[in-house]
């Protein structure tokens, strides 16, 4: 869209300037991202819940049949959260009319999954994990409109506290039946979509099918394989290998995931605002929004990646010995996360560029990667070979999007501020770590050593009056390319 066509469709003619929307994204990202602690913590909290409940076996069982759903439901969504996510910043006065178009094909699919896959099974927990498909969907899409039209705190208020709080609480309160255990992770869903319908804005007469279709359902293929990606090795471990290597990568891979949460809070304040700025032809702007959002997420994330690959001995001691051996399994991980995070939101910005083909050939190629190394390297190697195949195409669809992301925006996606914290970061964090593992060992004692450095380091460069003085200066200036 061009931007005449924008001040056509109603964007407003005197637009704030590129500084103004780096600060707006910066009070939404840090709502994001208290969300996404809250998230993080209990997310790990459910997985702690979960593995010491039911061993790695019990838990490998329950994580394959949360994979699978979460596999179907993201296959039943059809792109169509993504889809309002860059419709409805272009299009709010229709937003009502925009949400039954993505509501009611989604919900119509998930009803006939769900109840061709309770009919043909055989165990009363797959019977019940088809009848969650249709909840899973309905969560996703009404909260996707949530997320468009109201402020972000409503959003991450539902999604980011209430669903992973009530979790681990249900699960324990459900004791330790696999049945019962699930239903606890599904119910909390059920309650969300209820709120996404009373919070979001409201249903009419869909209108626009065609428009909203054709740039959500290469979404939906890509949005199954997002979703898919480490259920991907899970179920494939499983069946390759053993359940309880499927168990000990399933912890593995929770870990990881846990690491994104960072990148997925900013995701979510960031998105509705790019796809208003790119659809007026902003690219400057949006630009300068996705470049300062990079900077914080690979300040954040890096160091946390570089403790798990170090540390990763320290970090499975909390679900017990059966998962001591995902140790290499979770370093291999956690260094291709460097290169998913280090490129920032890429993803986010092809799609709310409206290239929704360009990141499905992204994810595919990614896929057909993950998939080819799960079946060379599970039957010998197990986690580890699962671990690393998932990192094989971590990085194929990352490299890719972000060569794409470039030709999107036309303007560099790294600056110079980026690279010399990168260098900071990295740094700072293994010298820490080298002295931790060095005196206390790999596990929790060398990790709480290098948290205790860390921490000292960082109090140490607030008393800095320089240092103090480029925090508020990093939120106002944005870098703008490679000099900047």
């Amino acid at each position: 869209m061009t931007a005449s066509s924008a001040r056509i469709a109603g964007a407003p003619t005197a637009p704030p300037g590129g500084d103004h929307e780096v600060r707006r994204s910066t009070r939404s990202g840090a709502i994001g991202l208290a969300g996404a602690a809250v998230n993080g913590a209990f997310g790990f909290a459910l997985t702690t819940v979960i593995t010491r409940t039911f061993g790695a076996d019990g838990s490998g069982a329950l994580f394959t049949v949360i994979g699978l759903v979460t596999i179907l439901g993201a296959v039943c969504c059809l792109g169509a959260d993504t889809g309002l996510m860059w419709a409805l910043p272009r299009r709010p006065a229709e937003a009502k009319r925009l949400l039954s178009v993505a509501l009611l094909p989604t919900l119509g699919l998930a009803g006939v999954v769900g109840l061709t896959g309770a009919f043909w099974s055989g165990s009363a927990l797959m019977r019940l994990a088809f009848a969650g498909v249709p909840v899973i969907v309905a969560a996703t899409v009404l909260l996707a409109g949530v997320r468009a039209t109201r402020p972000i705190q409503t959003y991450v208020g539902v999604q980011f506290v209430f669903v992973p709080i009530i979790r681990p609480v249900l699960l324990i309160l459900a004791g330790g039946g696999l049945l019962l255990g699930f239903a606890g992770w599904l119910v909390p869903l059920a309650v969300a979509a209820l709120a996404g319908l009373l919070l979001g804005p409201g249903l009419a007469r869909p209108a626009g099918w065609r428009t909203f279709w054709a740039f959500a359902l290469p979404r939906a293929a890509s949005v199954a394989i997002d979703a898919g990606s480490m259920w991907v090795g899970v179920l494939l471990t499983g069946a390759l290998s053993t359940r309880a290597e499927a168990g000990v990568f399933a912890a593995v891979g929770r870990y990881v995931l846990a690491g994104l949460l960072i990148m997925q809070g900013l995701r979510v304040a960031i998105a509705p605002q790019l796809s208003r700025l790119l659809g007026a032809g902003r690219i400057s702007d949006a630009a300068q929004v996705y470049r300062r959002t990079t900077l914080w997420i690979v300040v954040l994330s890096w160091p946390a990646y570089l403790l798990l690959a170090v540390f990763a001995p320290a970090f499975l001691a909390v679900f017990g010995p059966e998962f001591a051996g995902g140790a290499t399994p979770m370093a291999v991980l956690a260094v291709a996360m460097l290169v998913n995070v280090g490129v920032g939101l890429v993803q986010t910005v092809l799609l709310m560029s409206g290239n929704s083909r360009g990141h499905l050939l992204a994810t595919v190629c990614g896929l057909a990667l993950n998939l080819l190394g799960c079946v060379v390297l599970i039957p010998g190697h197990g986690a580890l070979g699962a671990a690393i195949a998932w990192s094989m195409g971590i990085v194929c669809e990352n490299v890719l999007a972000a060569v794409l992301a470039r030709r999107a925006l036309g303007e560099a996606l790294f600056s110079r501020t980026l690279l010399l914290a990168t260098s900071g970061v990295v740094l700072v964090t293994l010298v820490a770590a080298g002295l931790g593992a060095a005196v206390g060992g790999r596990g929790l004692t060398g990790l709480a050593l290098t948290l205790g450095l860390l921490l000292a380091g960082c109090l140490l460069a607030l008393l800095n009056g320089r240092v103090r003085a480029l925090l508020p200066s990093s939120r106002r200036h944005p870098g703008k390319g490679p000099s900047s």
